[in-house]
C-alpha cells in the first residue's frame, strides 16, 4: 500500500432528479471517483441504470467513473459501458465462467482499469489465477442489490486475506470495499488493507454532501 486512500461516492443513493448537482457536490468534497452501480434485475434483485446514464454522469464531472457491473453475462456489455465513459470497470466473479477473457477484453482499452468483484460468500481463492492481471479487486461488504445495508463484519478478514495475497506477490492491485461504509467504520477497512472506499447513503443521504465526503476521508486516515 502506498497510503493513498480514494473515496468513491456511489450514485446508487443519489437523488436522480438532481444527479448532476449531487455529483458536483461530491467532487467539491474531494471525491476521487464516482461509483456507478449497474444492476439488471437478474444477477441482483434490483434494476438501476444503463450506458445512457453513465454518459450523462460523464458529462457532468471530470472525475473518473468507477462502473460496477452487477449483471449476468457482463461480456455482452463491457464495450458499451467503456464507450459510455467508464474509467474503472469491474464485473462479478459469480457472473461469468470466463473471467480471464473479460479482463483481457477490458485491457484492450489502455486507459481503463480492470477489476473483479467478490460477493460476501465468494472465497478469495477465486483470485488465485487472475490476480496478477487485475488493477483492482472489489470486496463486497454487503450482499449486492440495494443501498443502505449494514456492513458485514467478516468482510474485514476477507480484506486482510486479499491484502496478503497482493503483497506476497508484489503486485500493484488496489482493494476497493463496497457496502455499508461510513465515517464510523472507514478506518477499520483501511487498517485491513483497503485503498478505495465506496460510500453511498453515507454521502448522498447526508444533508451536506461535501462535508460527508470530507468526513469519510478524515475517518479513513490512519
Amino acid at each position: 500500500m502506498d497510503g493513498e486512500i480514494l473515496i468513491a461516492p456511489s450514485i446508487l443513493s443519489a437523488d436522480f432528479g438532481c444527479l448532476a448537482e449531487q455529483v458536483k457536490q461530491a467532487a467539491e468534497g474531494g471525491a476521487d471517483l464516482i461509483h456507478v452501480d449497474v444492476m439488471d434485475g437478474h444477477f441482483v434483485p434490483n434494476i438501476t441504470i444503463g450506458p445512457l446514464v453513465v454518459e450523462a454522469v460523464k458529462r457532468s464531472t471530470a472525475l473518473p467513473l468507477d462502473v460496477h457491473l452487477m449483471i449476468d453475462s457482463p461480456e455482452k456489455y463491457l464495450d458499451h459501458f467503456i464507450e459510455a465513459g467508464a474509467s474503472w470497470l469491474s464485473f462479478h466473479a459469480e457472473a461469468t465462467n470466463h473471467a480471464h477473457r473479460l479482463i483481457q477484453r477490458i485491457k484492450e482499452y489502455p486507459s481503463v482499469k480492470a477489476g473483479v468483484a467478490l460477493n460476501p460468500a465468494t472465497p478469495v481463492t477465486y483470485l488465485q489465477y487472475i490476480l496478477e492481471d487485475l488493477d483492482f479487486v472489489v470486496v463486497m461488504s454487503v450482499n449486492p442489490g440495494f443501498g443502505g445495508q449494514g456492513f458485514i463484519p467478516s468482510s474485514l478478514n476477507k480484506i486482510e486475506v486479499v491484502r496478503h495475497m497482493i503483497d506476497s506477490q508484489g503486485l500493484d492491485v488496489k482493494i476497493e470495499v463496497d457496502g455499508g461504509i461510513s465515517d464510523k467504520n472507514a478506518n477499520k477497512v483501511v487498517l485491513k488493507g483497503a485503498e478505495i472506499i465506496v460510500a453511498g447513503s453515507a454521502v448522498f443521504g447526508a444533508k451536506n454532501i461535501p462535508k460527508a465526503v470530507r468526513g469519510i476521508r478524515k475517518a479513513a486516515s490512519i
